[in-house]
């Protein structure tokens, strides 16, 4: 049962900054109220009062708001209209959708000498043979009757018939209470139906918890429940919520429950490590010169270094990155325990650096740097080869220049185009010396 409170009006009073002592209007709509309470003391100062969907049985703790203008109890469970003398500004009323069957407790109305506008339209009284004559001739400041104005010849019209016109109403309200206490009767051969309507007036209403049935067996009981057939009555009202009330439950219990998430794989059975990326990172792998792998994970900027854990296996990484899982094969063998890792202040990125069990010696690339004719003399007897003769040649165009160096009558029958070292007999005593330079 949901109590009228303090704290719930303040709720609903926030377009008045919470006050409610000043409070002009107020809304409690669709919140399983089942009794009218404290609003008499704490909002006197009330113009307008939604109660509409609600379980309220009874009309009460409203005489003392005289500055009450319009009352709002549409679609609850009143059967009788009552308590409402001391509204002495009422204007208008709203009772549709309840069960109001004693439509002579219409005529204590009569003291709201303000209220224009009435509404009982959907109440077992709407139903009785000449219902809208006997309140227009018994309520004589009506303006209104269930949205539809009444005219002067009809006031006229109802107060000249209403001897009969309530004869005939008073004798179908005797036969609706009538067949209300059989209602009841019959209520109480049902337990369930009727401890909840006691309970709800009380204010004690329990909810049992709902047993684990199948998902089949549950849509084959919730069909059954609304296809069958049952009379119009609080008591049918009241199992309808209670119902609806046990189903909201059960949802919310599911929903409390703590998720059992399926563990990922990570190993299989036979061994083989998985490459995992839970959190979705960007990475790169690459080897560096120092025969280190070196992994860089986008790991969030801004996320705290105590939220990662890194574990470094021989043959896999797996970083865990607020609980997802960030698992990496390796592409050789590494160190862990020469392995080490490392923070982007400014990046947030996170660098492992992975030293390779199996370090392969890499020859260096020797540079080439000049070197001095002296050195060179001096490194002739390992790398130089034999002197061999080399010849030079010149550009067809500068043939002619170079005929004329040498004077005419002593050519040589070499080709003009080309110039070299005359060849000289080499004696059979000589012997090539390596230490000796040669001349240039």
């Amino acid at each position: 049962m949901v109590r009228i409170s303090e704290d719930l009006i303040r709720r609903r009073a926030e377009h008045n900054n919470g006050e409610i002592f000043s409070l002009e209007e107020l809304s409690l709509h669709q919140q399983d109220i089942q009794r009218i309470e404290h609003i008499h003391k704490w909002c006197r100062d009330l113009k307008i009062l939604y109660l509409q969907n609600n379980l309220i049985p009874k009309i009460e703790n409203v005489g003392r708001l005289k500055k009450l203008e319009y009352l709002n109890l549409a679609l609850n469970n009143i059967e009788v209209i009552e308590n409402l003398e001391g509204c002495e500004s009422l204007q208008k009323l709203d009772l549709t959708v309840n069960f109001v069957g004693r439509l002579s407790s219409v005529e204590t109305l009569k003291h709201n000498l303000h209220l224009k506008e009435l509404y009982l339209v959907g109440n077992p009284c709407a139903e009785y043979h000449g219902y809208r004559q006997y309140v227009v001739a018994t309520v004589p400041q009506l303006q209104s009757l269930d949205g539809k104005e009444i005219s002067r010849a009809e006031r006229i019209q109802a107060l000249q018939e209403l001897d009969a016109v309530r004869t005939r109403v008073l004798q179908q309200e005797t036969e609706y209470l009538e067949e209300r206490e059989k209602q009841k009767s019959n209520a109480n051969e049902h337990p369930e139906i009727n401890q909840s309507l006691s309970e709800s007036q009380n204010g004690t209403q329990q909810y049992p918890e709902s047993s684990s049935k199948t998902h089949t067996e549950a849509e084959d009981e919730e069909r059954e429940f609304w296809e069958k057939p049952c009379p119009f009555t609080p008591e049918s009202r009241l199992e309808a919520h209670r119902h609806l009330e046990e189903k909201r439950r059960a949802n919310e219990k599911e929903k409390e429950k703590p998720k059992t998430k399926t563990p990922r794989t990570l190993i299989t059975p036979d061994g083989r490590v998985l490459n995992v990326n839970e959190p979705k990172l960007d990475f790169s792998l690459s080897e560096d010169e120092n025969n280190c792998l070196l992994l860089d994970l986008n790991v969030y900027r801004h996320m705290d270094s105590s939220l990662l854990d890194v574990d470094v296996q021989p043959m896999y990484v797996r970083v865990t990155v607020k609980g997802k899982v960030f698992q990496l094969v390796l592409p050789a063998e590494v160190k862990p325990d020469s392995s080490s890792a490392q923070r982007s202040q400014t990046t947030g990125h996170l660098l492992l650096i992975l030293p390779l069990a199996n370090e392969d010696v890499k020859p260096k690339k020797r540079s080439i740097r000049p070197t001095s004719v002296t050195s060179n003399q001096n490194n002739k007897k390992d790398t130089r080869a034999a002197p061999r003769r080399e010849l030079l040649e010149v550009d067809p165009g500068l043939a002619g220049s170079l005929a004329n160096i040498v004077p005419k009558g002593q050519e040589s029958s070499h080709n003009p185009q080309r110039c070299g070292l005359e060849e000289r007999p080499v004696s059979k005593d000589f012997v090539d010396d390596p230490e000796v330079p040669p001349l240039v």
